[in-house]
């Protein structure tokens, strides 16, 4: 460490999520690194989150009405005093020396601008098997892209409040790729890691309906940006991953075809299936040695159906792109809203 320990700020946004918020302050307040100051950001919600915050003793800015995550995180800026940031997602618990990891790497590098948590491959909170396939598949994802990254994993970052004030706020405009838009603005500046030694657990969506929207649009959203920037971000969203996602929809596509020509019709959706398992090969086997034949077989099945929505969320995002202008423009920063007093409640 230089001199001092600077102070943190640990940015909490909130909406509706009661049920793993006390699991998520409770870990902030067991961290290990001091001084931490605790704010959390209620985005409307309708259950009781305000109270479990306020029951633990942690300071609550409220907004007037629903802002999305993007404006929760700039408004629980505007209220913070720390030299480094901490946002934290109210769905994720982080380990106990995870701040003081990530402002010993920050303060390390100058030239890094956040360092990111990689989520255990266990659910904080264990719902369903949709959620145990969710955490396996994204840990996977993750942990494989170790090491120098292109867009953000906000659910559990550490920046300098000098590099978001530098870059900018969150752009209010994005309800479901904030992240990746903050991603390509940050890194056009600084290094940004996402790193196994900042470690947290997660509370991954337990329903498979969920799931498959927030992918489809999240798909469909990266559109106008990899259409900008003209290839894909520095790890987890790579051209083989693509590849294996089109590959799943061509062969759902191709099971018509394979009706109307019989056996050898046969031959199409099955290279393409063939594909789509070859581009996550190496997740395959590390979910069969993790968890076994059985739920590798579930596993394979829920796989193909995400493969299938992204894929179906890119080519719903490139017509949107061909006919909207104003999609196209979706990451230009003269967009951006700046945080404002007006867009909260008492505190």
């Amino acid at each position: 460490m230089t001199g001092h320990s600077p102070l943190v700020s640990a940015i909490v946004p909130n909406y509706n999520y009661a049920a793993s918020l006390e699991l998520c302050l409770r870990a902030l307040q067991e961290q290990t690194y001091r001084p931490i100051e605790l704010i959390v950001v209620d985005d409307g919600s309708t259950d009781d989150s305000v109270e479990v915050a306020r029951r633990l003793g942690v300071r609550v800015v409220r907004t007037e009405r629903n802002m999305g995550v993007a404006g929760a995180r700039n408004l629980g800026v505007a209220h913070a005093t720390g030299e480094i940031l901490v946002f934290v997602d109210s769905d994720v618990a982080a380990y106990p020396d995870s701040v003081e990891v990530a402002v010993r790497m920050l303060d390390g590098d100058p030239g890094l601008g956040a360092v990111c948590s990689i989520h255990d491959p266990e659910p904080l909170i264990r719902d369903s098997l949709v959620e145990e396939y969710r955490a396996l598949q994204y840990y996977y994802w993750t942990v494989s892209s170790e090491g120098p990254i292109s867009f953000l994993f906000p659910a559990l970052v550490a920046m300098p409040r000098r590099v978001y004030d530098e870059i900018g706020p969150f752009n209010t405009e994005l309800r479901e790729t904030e992240e990746v838009d903050y991603g390509h603005r940050l890194t056009q500046r600084y290094e940004m890691v996402l790193t196994t030694a900042v470690r947290s657990r997660h509370d991954h969506d337990d329903k498979l309906f969920m799931l498959l929207r927030k992918l489809y649009r999240r798909g469909r959203a990266r559109v106008p940006l990899y259409a900008q920037r003209r290839r894909f971000a520095r790890g987890f969203e790579t051209g083989s991953r693509a590849g294996g996602s089109l590959a799943a929809l061509a062969a759902l596509a191709a099971v018509p075809v394979a009706v109307l020509l019989g056996p050898a019709g046969a031959a199409l959706p099955a290279l393409a299936l063939a594909v789509s398992l070859l581009a996550d090969l190496g997740m395959y086997r590390f979910v069969l040695r993790r968890r076994g034949p059985s739920f590798l077989l579930y596993f394979g099945a829920v796989h193909f159906l995400v493969n299938v929505t992204i894929a179906a969320g890119v080519a719903a995002g490139v017509v949107r792109w061909l006919c909207s202008a104003r999609f196209r423009r979706l990451y230009d920063t003269d967009l951006l809203v700046r945080p404002a007093a007006a867009g909260e409640a008492a505190t």
